[in-house]
């Protein structure tokens, strides 16, 4: 019994001693885990949140695509009904002044029914008339009130007045698609639709395991994430209406915006420095990309200049985003070109008229032409803006070859009134950058203004011969416009024909211009 005893006592001392190795290698083993067991927990929680966060966006997003594409068709069917109405007023004076709209030679036009066609575009015609003149009216008391009648004219101001049907239809619809668009996460829990609880939830991850964080690449999977929440809230947004909001000002943006800043060694391969300069790539760039192509009127100085603040706040505050390697960004500027192109070739018309009809100011037809004429100006005023954003190139090819030489110098050749040419040239060439000159050599312009200089040229012609045998003030007047011409010549760097005149005419008080000034 002793022997067994001490044998047992033995194996008992064998297995305390085998506990307390096994208890020793726990506490070990358990102080170099590094929380393991935390983190396969919290990993698991995150698997199944954003598991449940892409099942709720496979149901919502086509909600919130459909919500977009009534938005903008909403938006569009405005801008062209405002566009159609603008070429249906043009087409209807034009009509009117025209010498062959001859009523009398006109054969019956009549429909399946046996009626007047005629009679019936005609009573349109008059409606359209008289609501016309309406807006004119109203514009024209407008400026009176604020003083601004005496330096106005016509054909500067853009009629994008609405009827009040049309205001309360647009204004129902819209506030439709708002009510549908605040319901469209009605069912679902904030912590998948709200952006502060997503960015929450991601930043935790950040900010505890920042590694696997990194390998899951959730830096470049986030913009793609967030892109329908903040579609969302960009429902609305339109740059070109008064009292927008900057976008820099929404929750969304300051939610995100310090995003991944948390105190820790600087990642140049951390993707979450570029969240907001993606999220404005792949948002805010194919939005401005449907207002420029579908809302946007070239015709509107207010909408250009809201949309061209709009484009140089991107250039000057995502300059890695608004550059010519981006496919949005390109998207973007061809969008631009093709409402500007489309403008030129659907909204551009000059009258042409004899001589002594543009002569008689107070004629209709007269105030017409004049009134397409400072349309065409305003226009290519409008166009110049986008310079710094287009190329030079496109900017010249649209603007110049495409408005000025094609449709303005043909106004000017068809009223050489010295004065009154003279002015309309200042206008014409206040619009120009100065860039453009600044970098030129030798005594001419660039080419394409080079029809431009000819015709300044010959109205400095036209002005020396309608003078010849009049009285000493009228040639002084003569030689007073002749000298502004010289100006204008050396203000777009058409040396060479402003030195020409100043000679010609015997201008001898001109300073010579210096190059690219």
């Amino acid at each position: 019994m002793e022997e067994v005893h001490k044998a047992n006592l033995e194996l008992y001392e064998k297995h305390e001693k085998s506990r307390e190795d096994s208890n020793n290698s726990i506490v070990r083993l358990e102080g170099c885990s590094g929380g393991n067991g935390e983190r396969y927990q919290f990993l698991q929680e995150m698997r199944g949140y954003v598991q449940d966060l892409l099942e709720c966006f496979r149901e919502k997003v086509p909600l919130i695509n459909e919500l977009e594409s009534a938005m903008h068709q909403l938006y569009k069917q405005r801008a062209a009904r405002l566009v159609q109405r603008r070429q249906d007023d043009i087409k209807d004076e034009s009509s009117e002044f025209s010498s062959h709209s001859s009523k009398a030679l006109m054969a019956p036009n009549l429909d399946s029914f046996g009626r007047d066609r005629t009679a019936y575009q005609e009573h349109a015609k008059q409606r359209r008339i008289a609501e016309r003149e309406a807006r004119r009216a109203r514009r024209r008391q407008a400026r009176e009130v604020s003083g601004k009648m005496a330096e106005h004219l016509e054909g500067l101001s853009s009629d994008d007045e609405e009827t009040s049907t049309d205001i309360t239809n647009f204004n129902m619809e819209k506030d439709r698609i708002l009510k549908e668009s605040s319901n469209v996460f009605e069912d679902t829990l904030e912590n998948f639709y709200s952006i502060d609880c997503i960015r929450f939830q991601f930043e935790t991850w950040r900010s505890s395991y920042y590694n696997t964080y990194k390998d899951a690449y959730i830096g470049l999977c986030l913009p793609k994430l967030l892109n329908p929440l903040i579609r969302l809230q960009f429902l609305s947004w339109n740059p070109l209406e008064p009292k927008c909001r900057d976008f820099e000002g929404m929750s969304w943006f300051e939610s995100l915006l310090f995003y991944g800043c948390e105190e820790k060694e600087y990642d140049k391969e951390d993707a979450d420095i570029l969240l907001l300069p993606s999220l404005v790539e792949k948002v805010i760039l194919p939005k401005l990309a449907v207002i420029a192509e579908n809302l946007w009127d070239p015709f509107s100085t207010t909408q250009t200049n809201r949309l061209a603040a709009v484009f140089q706040k991107l250039i000057n505050g995502y300059p890695t985003v608004v550059n010519s390697d981006n496919k949005n960004t390109e998207a973007l500027l061809k969008a631009l070109l093709t409402r500007m192109r489309r403008t030129l070739d659907d909204d551009v018309f000059m009258p042409l008229f004899p001589k002594h009809v543009i002569e008689n100011k107070n004629s209709a037809p007269c105030v017409f032409f004049q009134r397409q004429f400072w349309s065409s100006v305003k226009l290519l005023g409008n166009f110049l803006k986008w310079y710094g954003v287009l190329s030079n190139k496109c900017l010249q090819e649209l603007a110049i070859d495409g408005l000025l030489n094609r449709y303005i110098l043909m106004a000017f050749q068809n009223n050489e009134n010295g004065e009154d040419s003279i002015k309309k040239a200042q206008s014409v060439i206040a619009c120009f950058p100065k860039q453009w000159f600044s970098g030129l050599k030798g005594g001419k312009t660039i080419p394409q203004l080079e029809n431009l200089a000819r015709y300044l040229t010959h109205l400095a012609g036209v002005i020396y011969r309608q003078n010849i045998g009049c009285s000493d003030m009228e040639k002084r007047s003569a030689r007073d416009q002749i000298r502004q011409i010289v100006k204008l010549l050396a203000s777009i760097h058409s040396l060479e024909n402003a030195m020409s005149v100043a000679n010609d005419y015997n201008v001898k008080d001109v300073k010579a211009p210096s190059d690219g000034k």
